[in-house]
């Protein structure tokens, strides 16, 4: 009742090698992209104006951003640990193309599980007597990159005796995840504390060069697993966040780092000129960038958005209705899109989400083992994460790297929702 097991698939799935390649050769221009984004406050000003006057919880992180900024940063190194996630669309003419579904900069999970599901899927493998399959699979290690990543940053932030804080739940479900990376903190000898938000607000402070301290411990490095949900905050939570914020600590995410990770600032993105703006000087960069972006519409008031809506509308089967939020479960398909795009396509609320078009990928057969589930097989389809890291200190770029990869599979009768919310398993790509 205590412990089970994380979901997988009995089998690894097949995936396009040349776009599990495609996705893997863009990551570090992603982590360029996210970390420009989030240094540029007229951008993001410009981008969020119509999402936070509906979205609250957008508004009050956009509020903590622009405080914190007011009163000058006391951060000067910068992690970003984010996960950007594709599936393969076999749409027009059958041929496989990638196709981003979202980037997430905040609390991006499973690379501690997944760094272990290679070897699970090889076992299996060789028990069937597959053995030159199994030497298909890729290594895969996320959790040691990750760890690189936040152990550059502790390194950077200058002080041997400070810890790094994993800021999680209340409810830890995913805890075993957290624990491969943090086991790797360990055994380089860096000091790892788990807190919440709670244990902040209680205990944390900040000492006139704005050093966080909690527990009489300083801390270097802030770990956000927890934050990226409004159920997440009442007042002293707010509280907490902009402690941290205030703080010298090294945040992964910062709060402009979360900021730009918002499916507002993914649609804008696509507009024509504006990866230009953002990466001046690498055509190349943007290039690749762009060949990854599925269709993405703006539901802002004005003609443009009254279009679009009405598209929707009249067939929702061709695109996804977005809100604000990471950690899956949350976006709205077919019947569902169309009646809550019918109830707000005449007030602002519209404009607190984005459209997407929905991809349509190849199905595989799998057999997706759960804790107490019938074992059967099931018509699946897989998306395809991939974690990147960077580490910035004023404006030179330490680290920037792709970081491993991560599949996850759910049955085809499933629209929405990852691993975390129940419905998507651990899987591993099978290069075809």
């Amino acid at each position: 009742q205590v412990v089970n097991y994380a979901p997988f698939t009995l089998l690894p799935s097949p995936v396009p090698q040349d776009l599990f390649e495609q996705a893997y050769a863009v990551q570090q221009d992603f982590n360029l992209l996210v970390d420009a984004i989030s240094q540029n406050k007229e951008f993001l000003e410009q981008t969020l104006a119509s999402t936070i006057k509906v979205d609250d919880f957008t508004a009050r992180l956009f509020r903590i951003y622009i405080q914190v900024l007011e009163e000058g940063l006391a951060q000067t190194v910068f992690l970003g640990i984010n996960r950007s996630d594709y599936m393969f669309d076999c749409g027009v003419g059958g041929t496989a193309t990638l196709k981003q579904i979202e980037i997430n900069t905040i609390a991006a999970s499973f690379g501690g599980l997944t760094s272990r599901t290679a070897d699970v899927h090889r076992l299996v493998l060789k028990v069937l007597g597959k053995t030159k399959e199994a030497s298909q699979l890729l290594s895969n290690n996320p959790s040691k990159s990750l760890a690189l990543g936040i152990a550059k940053a502790w390194e950077l932030y200058g002080s041997q005796s400070a810890v790094v804080m994993f800021l999680v739940e209340e409810v830890q479900r995913n805890i075993f995840d957290q624990r491969c990376v943090e086991l790797e903190l360990w055994n380089r000898n860096i000091r790892v504390i788990r807190k919440r938000f709670r244990d902040v607000f209680e205990k944390g402070s900040l000492d006139a060069s704005r050093r966080l301290y909690i527990d009489g411990q300083e801390v270097a490095v802030v770990y956000y697993r927890e934050g990226y949900v409004p159920q997440t905050y009442d007042e002293q939570n707010w509280e907490a966040r902009l402690l941290l914020e205030r703080s010298r600590a090294v945040k992964c995410p910062d709060i402009a780092t979360q900021l730009a990770g918002t499916k507002k600032v993914q649609q804008e993105l696509s507009r024509p000129g504006t990866l230009e703006k953002l990466l001046p000087g690498r055509p190349e960069a943007v290039a690749r960038v762009r060949a990854t972006f599925a269709g993405l519409y703006s539901l802002d008031e004005g003609e443009e958005g009254d279009k679009i809506a009405a598209a929707a509308i009249a067939d929702p089967e061709r695109f996804v209705l977005k809100p604000q939020r990471e950690g899956g479960g949350n976006n709205l398909y077919g019947e569902e899109l169309r009646q809550v795009l019918e109830k707000i396509k005449d007030s602002p609320e519209r404009t607190s989400y984005i459209l997407m078009d929905k991809i349509k990928p190849q199905p595989a057969l799998n057999y997706l083992l759960r804790a107490h589930s019938p074992l059967q097989v099931s018509e699946c389809i897989s998306e395809l994460g991939i974690f990147g890291v960077y580490v910035r200190q004023g404006q030179q770029m330490v680290m920037n790297k792709a970081a491993g990869h991560l599949l996850r599979t759910k049955a085809t009768e499933h629209a929405d929702g990852g691993v975390a919310a129940g419905v998507a398993v651990l899987d591993t790509p099978y290069p075809v």
